[in-house]
């Protein structure tokens, strides 16, 4: 029994343990916590991985002919962090705001939802996804006589053929004039 009273005693000195969140909203959230996803649409390439990887079915794609949107569906997510950890791109992260009571009639409105628009190609015009700038400068970090934003503008095929023909000493491909 003096043990009891020892801790009481203490307890009553030091005063609540607990967090006061609902009179205090400034409270203590951990550095690790996992919280609401958030999409980064300028680093989104759009590859799909995060759907697939997502345990919970909480992500969805949808494609269109100018573009992609993407919707993460709060309520269904897992918090996982598996499309975070999956994204080649790392365009997921978990914030750690994780306030997210919400009536039950706006179950269906709490998304995160990111459009992003497609280009088209400098030298084809084929409509596509430019490649992340974050991408391209790592990509093509060690050569520099590439010209990293037309390499960004430009169609994977056409892409492809840019690369024969430097490799080959052949002068890039024209582009051609912007469409207004």
């Amino acid at each position: 029994m003096p043990g009891f009273l020892k801790v009481l005693f203490r307890n009553l000195l030091e005063g609540p343990s607990t967090d006061p969140f609902p009179l205090v909203p400034e409270t203590f959230t951990p550095d690790r916590l996992r919280g609401r996803v958030v999409i980064d649409p300028d680093l989104c390439m759009g590859c799909g991985i995060c759907k697939y990887v997502c345990v919970a079915g909480a992500i969805n794609i949808t494609r269109r002919e100018d573009g992609h949107t993407i919707t993460v569906w709060h309520n269904a997510c897992c918090r996982c962090a598996a499309c975070r950890q999956y994204c080649p791109m790392k365009a997921i992260s978990l914030v750690p705001d994780w306030h997210s009571a919400h009536p039950q009639e706006d179950k269906y409105k709490v998304t995160e939802q990111q459009s992003i628009a497609y280009e088209p190609c400098a030298v084809c015009g084929k409509m596509m996804r430019p490649l992340p700038k974050a991408l391209v400068s790592k990509l093509y970090a060690n050569n520099p006589d590439v010209d990293a934003e037309h390499v960004r503008t430009i169609c994977p095929s056409c892409r492809r053929l840019e690369d024969a023909r430097r490799s080959a000493g052949l002068p890039p491909a024209e582009s051609k004039p912007a469409v207004e």
